[in-house]
């Protein structure tokens, strides 16, 4: 199969056909650019053009008045005495703030810290030291978070941390009123000093266990990841992006709104943070094409209330990523929001993030149960984990990614770097993957996710994707707990239809009974109105099985010592 953007995953010819390994051709190069200079030529091509909407507050910007925006901020931090490498740290939900510093430190070199909206001050305050954080700008507070006094809280910890920003104080306006006193030509001198291969940004990754690690990557990195997303998703001025996705994240700021400047598309913020409803109205408001969401805030939309009342006629696209895509999802997206296009991205933030992605003339198949064939200029491969040998297509293994989207490494942390990127340069990801014969690739669990009982290795996702075909699961997700006889029991926890009759573990067991091996069947049953997340969308599968050992009193088989 090819692509005009650029398809890639065909299968190599000769004697390594049948290994799982594929390489991303394109008719596109790699661009050459630091983010500031791409941005400026699309800001040349399409000055009259929307670039950013922001509903929550009902502001609106065309291209040339966005790259107003960009500048002076860029100047007010350069007369704040930022220079290229120091780190600005973000915390704030989604507005278009966010945006300009997003673009304003690329254009002076500065490195942006992301930080989570959902981080508490010993969060906050290990990000600020790991990351030698100079610059902060935060939001004053968000929801019930009161981020003003937890900076308070954490600062004298943080000898690094020189300026504290709250967006909308006095010190954001003196900021913004320094920057518009500037000369602009100050940013042409900066220019001329940077490089396409500088770090550019730090994202920590979510810290569902033990502190985050900062994946540091370069303007060639995520401007090059963002493109091609768009470019496999037909991007171009006319499009329009939805992003309830977090900024903070690479799903939000690359592969929406780099992907969007990179092409002259436009950024539709709906709310600082994920609510169905105000996305389905953003949809309908703004005609947007495109629409970004993980799985739960799919499933979330599709059983909004008021779902039928908005017009989604406009959406073409999308993408569904962050976690496993379940396939009666994706099918209903399709069917009822219309997003024919839609595509799946597979990735992590350590790879900018993308690295395979299904394209707009994959087969309905393929597009709702696979994770799509190799980026463009990206090599994929899937080994065995224990002897880093290359598997046969067909075999499950370890993904491994190589190429220009792989991070530069941790922050301040070769030895955790050393073990997430060989010395021949491969990411290995810790997900479980499996390729065909063609090159279309399915996730099928993480490596530490797997559970195994009696001997018997079982991987969540595929028990996950079944109980999807219950028609009365909305969600559902599948963990391991404690057993003393099999060492460990699958236990769902499920997300029911409204008004759906209770599911008894008796009850689902008969639904499994003859269409899932007898030990892939879930012994427990939890019902619940929604799971422990992370702030992007990750399901805390960790958290789950600590609380599932105190609802199911397995305190003393968990304590157990095992040779």
């Amino acid at each position: 199969m090819t692509n005009p953007a650029g398809g890639g995953g065909l299968p190599p010819t000769g004697d390594r056909a049948q290994l799982s390994y594929a390489s991303g051709t394109s008719a596109k190069p790699l661009l050459g650019d630091t983010i500031g200079a791409n941005f400026d030529k699309t800001v040349a091509r399409f000055p009259d053009r929307d670039a950013l909407v922001d509903r929550p507050s009902g502001r609106r910007w065309t291209y040339e008045q966005l790259a107003a925006e960009v500048e002076t901020i860029a100047l007010g931090l350069d007369r704040l005495g930022v220079r290229k490498g120091d780190r600005v740290g973000i915390w704030a939900p989604n507005c278009a703030e966010w945006v300009f510093v997003q673009y304003a430190t690329a254009k002076i070199g500065a490195i942006l810290v992301n930080i989570n909206p959902a981080y508490r001050v010993h969060e906050l305050e290990y990000v600020l030291k790991q990351a030698g954080i100079r610059t902060l700008i935060a939001a004053p507070s968000f929801k019930t978070s009161d981020y003003a006094a937890m900076i308070e809280q954490a600062r004298p910890g943080c000898p690094d941390l020189r300026d504290v920003l709250l967006l909308g104080s006095d010190a954001w306006h003196e900021l913004v009123e320094s920057g518009r006193a500037a000369d602009p030509a100050r940013l042409a001198e900066i220019a001329a000093g940077l490089g396409a291969d500088d770090p550019i940004n730090i994202q920590y990754t979510s810290g569902t266990t033990g502190f985050p690690k900062g994946a540091t990557l370069s303007h060639h990195n995520i401007l090059n990841n963002g493109f091609f997303v768009g470019e496999l998703l037909g991007y171009d001025e006319e499009d329009r992006i939805c992003v309830p996705v977090p900024f903070y994240h690479c799903f939000g700021m690359v592969m929406c709104n780099l992907a969007a400047t990179s092409h002259g598309a436009c950024i539709v913020i709906p709310a600082p943070s994920f609510e169905p409803r105000a996305t389905l109205e953003a949809v309908a408001a703004e005609r947007c094409t495109s629409l970004y969401g993980v799985p739960t805030m799919f499933i979330a939309e599709l059983n909004e209330p008021s779902f039928a009342e908005h017009d989604l006629s406009s959406l073409r696209t999308g993408i569904m990523a962050g976690s496993p895509c379940p396939v009666e999802v994706m099918k209903q997206v399709i069917d009822r929001m219309g997003m024919a296009e839609v595509a799946i991205c597979y990735g992590m933030t350590e790879t900018s993030p993308v690295s395979t992605q299904t394209r707009a003339d994959d087969s309905l198949d393929r597009r709702v149960s696979t994770v799509g064939t190799v980026h463009p200029h990206l090599e994929i491969k899937i080994i065995d984990p224990e002897t880093g040998v290359t598997v046969p297509r067909g075999t499950p293994g370890e993904l491994c990614t190589r190429g220009y989207s792989v991070m530069l490494g941790y922050w301040n942390d070769p030895e955790q770097t050393a073990e997430a990127i060989d010395a021949a340069r491969w990411m290995h990801t810790g997900d479980l993957a499996v390729m065909d014969a063609d090159g279309y690739v399915n996730i099928t669990g993480r490596i530490k996710d797997m559970v195994i009982r009696g001997g018997e290795n079982i991987y969540p996702r595929e028990v996950e994707e079944f109980l999807y075909t219950h028609p009365d699961i909305v969600d559902a997700q599948v963990i391991g707990v404690p057993d003393e006889k099999y060492g460990e029991e699958l236990m769902a926890w499920v997300r029911l239809r409204p008004g759906a009759e209770p599911l008894t573990a008796e009850k689902l067991r008969e639904f499994c009974k003859g269409k899932l091996a007898h030990f892939k069947i879930p012994r427990y049953v939890h019902i619940v109105d929604e799971f422990p997340m992370t702030v992007t969308g990750k399901v805390r599968k960790v958290q789950m099985r600590e609380e599932a050992i105190e609802i199911l009193g397995l305190q003393d088989v968990a304590a157990a010592k095992h040779a």
